[in-house]
């Protein structure tokens, strides 16, 4: 925004109050986090500021290059990206303190990321008290050795999605089936695994329809299962921006999230003065009752005659058995599920319709349950009903939370995709043999709680991990770490230390590698929208640390040197050509060459104009039936939420946004007194799996249903095969609890109450 639009257009009735800053509230200080990250980067100031002011944002998946983005003037900076900033300008840690492991477990995650980066290859065999400093040669060779010597089968590769670049994932990829691998998964399989199922089946292309443009021009935001206050606070902006223009916001979510009620954006003066109310209703569905919820609208829209029937008979398919389907659910069952009543589905309706259309906005809320793909069609059936797919200000939109979840899936580092998304067949791995000149496996891999469990039997000779923490990600840590055991060989690539490494194993073996600003040449990350955002190198050396996409090179050429010339790239760039030629998808990707550069694969919209990338050209409607679930006498539903955290890493033991601990139980005030707990009493909640000490924060929830912090919620959540997607294999992160008093422990201080 220019100077002159930052102080005209103002409108008190958007403002969250009067107080300057919003001081006295519960809500972040934006500006004294900002001093804080200045002071923890003092030990290199230039790189910290070459870092914001020239690299891609290795945070969400918005996409800033540098301060700026390609949808609005002015500064775009983040708590979140401005708290990742100490992993990018910490130095080595000296590799003495691996020598003895048993006081590194006594530390949390951020501990040990405070330690400072891992500056050198380690290795560590069972009985040994600590990791010993070795060289490349050698760790390279253990892990050479282990690959030539496990069947590829009993071999898997795993990669996370912070930081890594679209190149790192293709030559992981590739390196991968030059191997036999088929078992290569990454970070996207625990997020938005339900979301590439459900777009793919319905609308044939798994990805946002629609770009950030549209989210300021639209009429209306719905947010399903989203918080971006916490998790895109960038998106704060495009949001207030849109409200400047008369967006109206609708939140779905069980809680109502205080971000999201009211948000003081520090980079607009009128927002950081006054702050701006967020949303203007809120729908509390119950944890997993979405399907019968967008049913429920289904129904009242073709009812009030809103459909958008010219739309729907010229570029759709299914809508005759969609309509059929939920005119045989009876209404009052159906908001009986969602735990809404009829004024407030009626108020939802009325947006909809007022609105013509929405930019349908979700993420874990909707994709972390046993039936997330079928939510992810109810919100398609919903847009499809309104023609809201391929023109300004409508779409759908699956928000990422991770820089690298869009490319690592679209380069091939998915056990179920290959490069481009297309699928894993005979078919599709001979082409693409042909163009890599060795054969391709022709079956899905194992996704990565499958990996797991396949450890857990002793399935697993060999895991490679780049980045990652299976014990903070996956359910049931417990069973995860004894898994992690079993496996005869574990290499861990990352640029840090986690807890998942200190798991005693036959053979461990550290690797040190770059951040995706030191890393060769450069490299590319895919947002939210579509783009391929270019990020220039950064030069700076850290230890030993290797770019990754030379690391998985070398390897595959260790295990098979007659086919060196597939993996000898002169630089980052020829990488890139070959990119494009494989992937058509990411054309112009080898174009890029500074900050700033980049292109957005199928334009502002897909589908644009009703034209659907399916067989039939068609957007597919999906006739839903929402799941029965019965809670037994005395029982909880607990789900998981995030408070100040960049996914797994813990930021804060205190969430600025709602004021409460890790160790929270939210709880709607009148369950809390009809069991007579108050806030911050000291409570117990038990599942089949384990068990979870927390203290009561009260809250407004749908009756019988609580919400604790993830990753510490994880201990409640069974990871077993049917507590699954059945598609996409995403757990299910929520539990059937019971919820009782417990003795406090000595010295705890109770969790602060969100209100």
């Amino acid at each position: 925004m220019s100077l002159r639009e930052q102080f005209s257009g103002w409108n008190p009735r958007l403002w969250a109050g009067w107080r300057p800053n919003g001081v006295g509230e519960q809500k972040p200080n934006h500006y004294r986090d900002m001093v804080r990250v200045a002071w923890a980067n003092r030990g290199h100031p230039r790189y910290a500021y070459d870092v914001l002011t020239k690299g891609a944002c290795d945070g969400c998946a918005l996409g800033v290059a540098g301060l700026h983005d390609w949808t609005i003037d002015g500064v775009h900076l983040c708590t979140t990206r401005l708290n990742l900033l100490e992993l990018n300008t910490a130095d080595a840690f000296d590799p003495v303190l691996l020598s003895d492991v048993a006081p590194l477990r006594q530390r949390t995650g951020g501990q040990l990321r405070a330690l400072g980066r891992l500056g050198h290859p380690m290795r560590r065999r069972r009985g040994e008290r600590g990791f010993r400093r070795v060289s490349w040669d050698e760790a390279l060779g253990v892990l050479a050795a282990g690959l030539r010597d496990a069947p590829p089968e009993r071999t898997a590769l795993y990669l996370t999605s912070r930081g890594i670049t679209n190149e790192t994932y293709y030559v992981a990829a590739k390196a991968a089936r030059a191997l036999g691998i088929a078992s290569i998964d990454s970070a996207a399989r625990v997020c938005h695994a339900p979301s590439t199922v459900g777009l793919r089946q319905t609308i044939g292309v798994a990805a946002t329809t629609c770009s950030l443009q549209d989210v300021i021009e639209a009429p209306l935001v719905v947010l399903w299962g989203t918080n971006p206050a916490n998790n895109q606070p960038v998106f704060m902006k495009y949001l207030y921006l849109a409200r400047r223009k008369g967006c109206r916001v609708v939140v779905v979510n069980p809680f109502v999230e205080p971000g999201l009620e009211r948000y003081w954006v520090p980079s607009n003066v009128e927002s950081a003065l006054f702050g701006t109310r967020m949303s203007d209703l809120h729908v509390p569905v119950r944890p997993g009752g979405d399907v019968a919820l967008a049913n429920a609208v289904l129904q009242r829209l073709i009812a009030r005659g809103a459909v958008d029937r010219a739309f729907v008979d010229a570029h759709t398919e299914g809508f005759a058995e969609a309509e059929a389907a939920v005119a045989g659910q009876d209404p009052d069952h159906l908001l009986a599920l969602a735990g809404i009543d009829r004024s407030t589905l009626e108020s939802f309706v009325d947006e909809l319709v007022r609105a013509g259309g929405a930019v349908h906005v979700w993420s874990m809320g909707i994709t972390h349950h046993r039936d997330s793909a079928d939510g992810v069609r109810a919100i398609v059936n919903l847009a499809l009903a309104q023609g809201g797919v391929g023109r300004d200000g409508v779409g759908l939109m699956p928000i990422r939370g991770h820089s690298g979840v869009q490319g690592g899936a679209e380069m091939g580092a998915y056990a179920t995709a290959l490069p481009g998304g297309v699928p894993v067949d005979a078919e599709h791995a001979a082409a693409l043999g042909e163009q890599w000149g060795f054969p391709v496996p022709g079956r899905p891999g194992l996704t990565a709680p499958e990996m797991v469990e396949a450890a857990g039997r002793g399935e697993l000779d060999v895991l490679w991990m780049s980045g990652g923490n299976f014990l903070d990600v996956l359910p049931d840590p417990p069973a995860v770490e004894a898994a992690l055991g079993r496996v005869p060989l574990r290499v861990h690539q990352d640029v840090v230390l986690t807890t998942q490494m200190l798991v005693d194993g036959d053979d461990v073996v550290l690797l040190p590698v770059a951040t995706r600003y030191e890393q060769e040449g450069g490299g590319t990350e895919t947002t939210t929208e579509r783009r391929i955002v270019f990020s220039p190198e950064i030069p700076r050396q850290v230890g030993e640390a290797r770019s990754e996409w030379r690391l998985f090179a070398d390897v595959a050429t260790r295990v098979r040197p007659e086919l060196r010339a597939s993996f000898s790239w002169p630089t980052n760039a020829a990488l890139r050509a070959e990119v494009a030629e494989v992937v058509p998808l990411y054309a112009g990707i080898e174009t890029l060459a500074a900050t700033g550069d980049s292109v957005q694969w199928g334009g502002r919209h897909l589908a644009a104009d009703g034209a659907f990338p399916t067989p039939s050209g068609r957007g597919r409607f999906t006739a839903l039936v929402p799941a029965e679930r019965r809670l037994p006498d005395g029982a909880f539903v607990v789900s998981t939420r995030r408070g100040k955290q960049f996914n797994s890493m813990v930021q804060s033991q205190v969430d600025p946004l709602t004021g409460a601990g890790r160790d929270a139980v939210l709880i709607d005030a009148d369950d809390a007194a009809a069991l007579g707990l108050s806030a911050g009493d000291p409570v117990m909640l038990r599942s089949d799996v384990g068990a979870f000490a927390g203290t009561v924060a009260l809250s407004r929830l749908p009756t019988r249903t609580l919400q604790v912090h993830w990753p510490e919620g994880n201990v409640l959540i069974a990871g077993s095969p049917d507590r699954r997607e059945p598609a996409s294999k995403v757990p299910d992160y929520n539990a059937v609890v019971t919820l009782e008093r417990r003795d406090p422990t000595p010295g705890q201080r109770p969790s602060s109450p969100p209100g």
